[in-house]
């Protein structure tokens, strides 16, 4: 055992005076080791070699099964810290942009119904997602990149292998992480300039008040109607924006809703939950994977509109897209002066 432990401390010294990576240097050590078990299994007892080796095959798989112990313990407190540093909430700057941010951010900046205003408006502003899967996704990941400072996402699923057709923010390697910090150490990944905020969790009536009262804007992605129903009712009792979405098969929707700037909410369009078997869930019924990408991209376009004033955002209007026979179509939509939830104020707030 002596003659092993002194040829590992030459190869160890070897491999640093040559300047050789740590891994492979570990590698050597294992061959080694490997080595002498062989020698116990392969020589009779008694013979030189295997005394010299230690003697006994016994001594050196406890030796070895340490090894593998010690060796995935650091790996799992790696992978923890991986995973904690993905998730860490950067500062988000209050001066001037850096270089290189300006540079990142040149071609909003250069549009005029941005521009530096327009560029600062999106970093000074805190945007909720619900949902990080398929309409998630790809409104995460524009946020991000387009530099909206402060970005939450709640949801309280697992990444599965049958999410990666279409949740393009998640990876395969992610699979069984909590959704919400596989999104966020994707989003970081891509901006480091901005702050995330996971909660893996569901959103209950408990916390959609105080959640909600921490952002300015709020996007739906989510795929029952209960929570959308939460979310609508939260987010109209605080008079926040809310940008919901959904989709199914090969048809997606996609409205903003904003009562206090005379638009109706959700409740207003969907005053009733729809029976379960006429709505199937894409689990059910299928999505096209492409598609939650074309809605969850137009969230992202209707929310920076929202953050900077650009345009004419989609209040009061409806827009479904139908990708199988490549047709949009836009509907007219006004609040109800018997909505439950915010009584036609937005009728009121236009009639001002």
């Amino acid at each position: 055992m002596i003659m092993v432990g002194a040829m590992a401390a030459v190869l160890w010294g070897i491999g640093v005076a040559m300047n050789t990576p740590r891994q492979a240097r570990w590698t050597m050590i294992a061959i080694l080791l490997a080595a002498a078990m062989l020698v116990q299994f392969t020589l009779p007892a008694g013979h030189p070699l295997r005394q010299a080796t230690g003697g006994d095959a016994g001594l050196w798989g406890l030796i070895i099964a340490f090894g593998a112990i010690v060796w995935g313990y650091r790996r799992l407190l790696r992978g923890l810290r991986a995973r904690v540093a993905a998730n860490e909430v950067p500062r988000v700057k209050s001066g001037a942009f850096s270089d290189t941010e300006l540079d990142r951010y040149a071609r909003h900046i250069i549009l005029r119904e941005v521009g530096g205003p327009g560029q600062k408006a999106l970093r000074d502003a805190k945007v909720l997602v619900v949902g990080a899967g398929g309409l998630g996704s790809p409104a995460l990941q524009y946020l991000a990149a387009a530099g909206v400072g402060t970005i939450g996402v709640i949801d309280d699923d697992l990444v599965e292998n049958a999410n990666l057709q279409r949740q393009i923010i998640h990876r395969d390697a992610n699979i069984g992480m909590a959704k919400v910090h596989s999104a966020a150490e994707a989003m970081v990944a891509q901006n480091p300039f901005v702050s995330v905020r996971p909660y893996h969790r569901r959103l209950t009536d408990e916390i959609a008040g105080d959640l909600f009262a921490d952002y300015d804007l709020v996007l739906d992605g989510t795929d029952n109607f209960n929570t959308r129903y939460l979310v609508n009712r939260t987010a109209v009792m605080q008079q926040k924006p809310l940008i919901a979405a959904a989709l199914t098969q090969w048809e997606g929707q996609i409205s903003v809703y904003d009562p206090a700037r005379g638009t109706p909410c959700y409740e207003c369009i969907f005053p009733v939950v729809p029976d379960a078997s006429l709505v199937p869930s894409c689990a059910e019924a299928g999505v096209i994977g492409p598609l939650p990408g074309v809605i969850g991209a137009m969230m992202a376009v209707e929310a920076l509109k929202v953050i900077t004033g650009a345009g004419t955002d989609l209040g009061g209007r409806l827009l479904i897209y139908d990708a199988l026979y490549a047709q949009t179509r836009t509907i007219g939509v006004k609040p109800r002066a018997d909505c439950a939830v915010c009584g036609g104020k937005g009728m009121r707030h236009a009639g001002r």
